[in-house]
C-alpha cells in the first residue's frame, strides 16, 4: 500500500517534467508510505514516476518502487495489492519466465503479467489496486484503478502536462494547477453526499473511474474505458436452493478472507459488533496460528440516541480468541482531529464517521498493526439498510398503476402543506415524473433544499440541471446489462457505481492512511461482488429480513445475539457534540464561506444548521473548513 505520482508531457514540445515538482507531490503524502520513497525521470524528461511505500509484501530493497522490468521497457508505480500474486507468478514460470529480481512482490508480478497479456493482465488480478505503467517502447502512459474503486486515482491535464496522484493535494503541489470549485460538481455534492465520477469539487482534476483505464498515447492523445462491470458477469443462480445459495456465499466469502491475510506484516481486524465485522473476525481467526488483533471504537459518557457497541465486540472478541484493543472517545478528540481530518480528506466527505475510522486506524497502528480487514460492501450487497427497506416499499408502490397527474396532484397539496423539502416528497417527484425513487443509497438535502440553499447568481448558471444528469448513464448501463432489472439490484448497482467507491471507501482510504494502515475489504472482492449481484432479489429480501442470506450464511460461524439484533451502524454522536456546544463554532464557518463566496443563501444555510437536523451542520460546516483550507 502506498502513494504514487506521475507527470507527463503531452507534446514533445512541452516543457520537461521538473524533478523537485514531481518530489514535492511525491512527499505531501509521506503518511500513505513511510517506509521508503522512490523518483524516475525517463532521459528525456518526458515522464517522471515518483512512489512513497508502505512496505506490505516484499519488504526487501528489491521491491522498491517505481519499479522496471529486465530491458526497463516498463516502469511502474503501484498502490495496492494483487492477493493471487503467487498464482499469477507460477502461470508465468509455467510460460517460461523464470528469472525474477524480487523474491515474491506482487509489483513485479503486474509488469510480467503486462508484457503476457498486455492490458488484458487485468482480468488475472485479485485485489485492489491503482498503479501507473509506462511502456517505453509504445510511448504510451496506463493509468488503472480496481474493479470497485477501493483505490483512489485522481488525474489533470494542465499547461500542457498529465499529472497524476493517490491524492488531489498531491496534484495542487504544481503551482500551475488552478484551484477553483467545479460549480456542477457542488450541486450534486449537496446530493450524494460526494461528486460523481470522473468530476471532483475541485474545476480541472478528475478522479478515474472504479473499474477504469486510461491510456495516453504516444501522441498525447487520452482514451479512457471501463474494462470492468458486475453485471457482463452476474447471471441468475434462480436454479439453486436457498442453502446452496447460503453456502457458496460463505464459501466465497471464506476465500475472500483467506486471500486478506496475505502480508509480510501483522494483519487486524476493525470489530464494531455488528456482522459484517464480526464475521470478518470470526473468518480470519481460522487456521491462523496466533491470536487476531481487533479494533474497536465507543464514545465516552451515555448518549441516548447512540449505544456503544464496545461490549458486544468485546463478547466476540473473547469468543474467537482474539487481542483485543478499544478506545473510548470525548468531544474534544472530535475537535481536536478536525483540522487534520480537512487535510487527509482533500475533497469534502459529509460523513463523520471519518473520525472513529481515524481513531481505531491509529489505535491499530499504535498496537504494531499495519494492515486491517474491514466490513465496508455487505449491507450494499446483502440489503442491510433500514432505509432501504424504506425506499424498496416506496419503490414497489409507485409500480402501482396511479395516473402522474394523481402523483403531481398530490405533490401540489404536500407544497401546499409546507412538506415540499421532505424525503416523502422528493420521492413523490421522482415517481410523478417517471424517474427511480432510488438515487443514492445516503440522500441528505432533496432537489428543493437545494433550490432554496444555493444563491440566486448559482441557480440562475445551473438552471436545468438535476442531478438525476449525473446518474442517468448509470442507469442505461443497469436498464442494458442487469439480467433482473429489479429495484433492489438498482440500488445495490447504483452504489457500487457510485457511493461505495467515492464516498465509503475514500472514507476509509484516506482515515487509514492518514495513520500509514492499509485496510482490506472481503466483502468487496469481485467474485463476492458477481455471486451477490447474481442472487434473485426475493431470495436476498425474504420474510422483509435484512440480510436474509448473508445471516442465514454466517449462523453457526457467529453468535445468534449478533446475527438477530438490530442493526445499529458505525455511527457518531454528532447531535450530543452539537448540543454541548460545538453549533456556535459551527456556524461561525460556515458564515466565514458563504461571505467569502456566492454559493449559498446564507439565511437558508443558517437555517438548516439551526433545524436540529446535524447532519445539515456537518456537511456545510466540512465543508466550509475545506473551502478555507484548500481554496482560499
Amino acid at each position: 500500500m502506498c502513494g504514487i505520482v506521475g507527470s507527463l508531457a503531452l507534446r514533445e514540445s512541452a516543457e520537461p517534467i521538473d524533478e523537485s515538482t514531481l518530489v514535492r507531490m511525491r512527499d505531501v503524502m509521506t503518511h500513505r508510505g513511510p517506509d521508503g520513497a522512490g523518483v524516475w525521470m525517463s532521459r528525456d524528461r518526458r515522464i517522471g514516476l515518483g512512489h512513497r511505500r508502505l512496505s506490505i509484501i516484499d519488504l526487501s530493497d528489491s521491491a522498491a518502487q517505481p519499479m522496471c522490468n529486465a530491458d526497463e521497457s516498463l516502469w511502474i508505480v503501484f498502490n495496492g495489492e494483487i492477493y493471487n500474486h503467487a498464482e499469477i507468478r507460477k502461470e508465468r514460470e509455467g510460460l517460461g519466465v523464470h528469472s525474477w529480481k524480487t523474491d515474491h512482490s506482487d509489483t513485479e508480478v503486474i509488469l510480467n503479467a503486462f508484457r503476457q497479456w498486455g492490458i488484458d493482465c487485468l482480468d488475472r488480478f485479485r485485489g485492489m489496486f491503482a498503479f501507473a505503467l509506462w511502456d517505453a517502447r509504445q510511448r504510451e502512459l496506463w493509468l488503472v484503478r480496481d474493479r470497485i474503486g477501493i483505490k483512489p486515482l485522481y488525474f489533470s491535464v494542465n499547461d500542457g502536462r498529465l499529472n497524476f496522484a493517490s491524492e488531489i493535494k498531491a496534484l495542487l503541489e504544481d503551482r500551475t494547477q488552478p484551484r477553483e470549485i467545479d460549480e456542477e460538481s457542488l450541486f450534486h455534492f449537496l446530493e450524494f453526499m460526494t461528486c460523481p465520477s470522473p468530476k471532483t469539487l475541485f474545476r480541472g482534476i478528475q478522479r478515474l473511474s472504479a473499474g477504469s483505464w486510461l491510456r495516453v498515447g504516444a501522441s498525447g492523445d487520452i482514451q479512457e474505458h471501463r474494462y470492468w462491470d458486475v453485471l457482463e458477469h452476474a447471471g441468475s443462480l434462480g436454479d439453486m436452493s436457498e442453502e446452496e445459495i447460503a453456502e457458496r456465499v460463505l464459501e466465497t466469502l471464506e476465500n475472500a478472507v483467506e486471500l486478506r491475510k496475505v502480508s509480510d506484516v501483522p494483519v487486524g481486524v476493525f470489530l464494531s459488533g455488528g456482522i459484517d465485522s464480526s464475521t470478518n473476525a470470526a473468518l480470519f481467526s481460522q487456521r491462523g496460528r496466533e491470536p487476531v488483533s481487533t479494533f474497536t471504537i465507543g464514545y465516552q459518557g451515555d448518549h441516548g440516541g447512540y449505544r456503544n457497541e464496545t461490549d458486544i465486540a468485546r463478547s466476540m472478541a473473547r469468543s474467537i480468541g482474539a487481542d483485543h484493543h478499544e478506545l473510548l472517545l470525548s468531544q474534544d478528540d472530535l475537535l481536536s482531529f478536525v483540522p487534520r481530518m480537512v487535510e487527509l480528506q482533500d475533497e469534502p466527505i459529509a460523513d463523520p464517521v471519518c473520525v472513529p475510522v481515524h481513531y481505531v486506524s491509529k489505535l491499530a497502528r499504535d498496537s504494531g498493526i499495519t494492515v486491517c480487514q474491514v466490513g465496508e460492501g455487505a449491507d450494499e450487497l446483502f440489503w442491510g439498510y433500514p432505509s432501504w427497506k424504506r425506499m424498496l416499499t416506496v419503490s414497489r408502490w409507485n409500480d402501482l398503476p396511479v395516473p402522474r397527474i394523481a402523483k403531481r396532484m398530490a405533490l401540489r397539496g404536500m407544497k401546499l402543506a409546507g412538506r415540499d423539502e421532505t424525503i416523502p416528497y422528493e420521492w413523490l417527484r421522482r415517481g410523478a415524473n417517471g424517474l427511480p425513487i432510488c438515487w443514492t443509497g445516503s440522500q441528505l438535502f432533496t432537489e428543493t433544499q437545494k433550490g432554496k440553499l444555493i444563491s440566486p447568481r448559482l441557480r440562475r448558471d445551473l438552471a436545468g440541471l438535476s442531478s438525476w444528469d449525473a446518474i442517468s448513464p448509470i442507469r442505461q448501463r443497469f436498464e442494458e446489462r442487469a439480467w433482473e432489472p429489479s429495484h433492489l439490484n438498482w440500488m445495490t448497482y447504483l452504489d457500487l457505481n457510485l457511493r461505495l467507491p467515492e464516498l465509503l471507501l475514500m472514507r476509509v482510504d484516506k482515515m487509514s492512511m492518514g495513520n500509514s494502515v492499509e485496510t482490506r475489504v472481503p466483502f468487496l472482492d469481485h467474485d463476492l461482488v458477481t455471486l451477490a449481484l447474481s442472487i434473485p432479489s426475493a431470495l436476498k429480501t425474504k420474510d422483509g429480513t435484512l440480510k436474509y442470506i448473508l445471516k442465514k450464511s454466517v449462523r453457526g460461524l457467529i453468535p445468534d445475539e449478533i446475527i438477530d439484533r438490530r442493526k445499529q451502524g458505525f455511527g457518531v454522536p454528532l447531535q450530543d457534540w452539537f448540543r454541548a456546544g460545538l453549533s456556535d463554532h459551527v456556524r461561525e464557518e460556515i458564515r466565514d464561506f458563504c461571505a467569502g463566496t456566492d454559493y449559498f443563501d446564507e439565511t437558508e444555510a443558517l437555517r438548516l444548521v439551526d433545524s436540529g437536523d446535524s447532519r445539515f451542520a456537518w456537511f456545510l460546516f466540512n465543508l466550509a473548513l475545506w473551502w478555507k483550507r484548500f481554496i482560499r
